[in-house]
């Protein structure tokens, strides 16, 4: 079983590779638009810090979370683009803001107690698949900025996957259900099994080896697919099984509801 603290490095691990790439940009950077329509890096960062805070706030005072989500779901369709339009901020004020957030995190996911739960949108988590969520987000926009500087060494080298993809894996795995119920459909009856390459020749597998419905391909593929980076059609990943071709239409990692995605050949434009 993986422990809390080893996620927890793995955030810090992950957050401190975006803090350096986005710490050494220009201030003018920060206003350049990402893959993300309508989002500049500026965005991105200010909706990892708003995240943030809104999972601090779920594990620190679950009953302060959900007044703030009454709220919040006021207009879900479009709550997430406000927020990170709110935070908004030059570079001097917005990175300390996401550094401190990313602390009090930490402080509020090792403070519950074990075996609880904590409310989140339209779901409840443990510490350890809060954290989990942490890296698949971070990791997912993080990527977002480094699309934005195809020419800058850093950014490239930030885009070379590590071991920590596992973890957007393992989440992308466990939402199987959740995105087809984010899109309105029942969840599948049936398993999964999936497995996924690596690029240094590992194998990593997740369900029963005889599940009728089967995803294989690269993992960094299955990772920008569940995150909603890369249409299916520009990705390497093979289904079999009606329940994991629909998948591929629906699939989503993150809470909420279903996400817009990315237009097929997007990332070669």
């Amino acid at each position: 079983m993986v422990q809390l603290d080893e996620v927890l490095r793995d955030l810090h691990a992950e957050s401190e590779a975006l803090d350096r790439l986005v710490s050494g940009l220009a201030p003018e950077d920060w206003s350049r638009p990402t893959p993300a329509p309508g989002w500049s890096v500026a965005h991105q960062i200010a909706h990892l810090h708003w995240t943030d805070e809104a999972a601090t706030l779920a594990n620190a005072d679950p009953a302060a979370f959900i007044a703030r989500l009454g709220e919040t779901l006021v207009d879900p369709l479009t709550f997430v683009d406000r927020a990170a339009a709110a935070g908004v901020a030059p570079p001097d004020e917005l990175l300390p803001r996401w550094r401190a957030g990313r602390a009090a995190l930490v402080r509020a996911l090792t403070d519950v107690p074990p075996g609880e739960r904590r409310p989140w949108f339209g779901t409840a988590m443990s510490p350890l698949s809060s954290a989990t969520g942490r890296i698949m987000e971070t990791w997912a926009h993080g990527r977002d900025i480094a699309e934005t500087f195809p020419d800058d060494e850093r950014a490239r080298e930030h885009l070379r996957p590590t071991p920590r993809l596992r973890h957007v894996a393992h989440i992308g795995f466990r939402t199987i259900g959740h995105g087809f119920e984010s899109h309105g459909r029942p969840a599948p009856a049936a398993p999964f099994r999936v497995e996924l390459a690596t690029v240094d020749g590992d194998l990593w597998t997740f369900g029963p080896e005889d599940a009728p419905n089967r995803v294989a391909g690269p993992a960094l593929d299955f990772c920008l697919l569940v995150t909603q980076r890369r249409a299916a059609a520009d990705l390497a990943l093979r289904a079999t099984g009606d329940d994991a071709i629909a998948w591929l239409g629906v699939a989503q990692a993150f809470a909420g509801p279903p996400g817009a995605g990315r237009e097929p050949g997007a990332a070669a434009r």
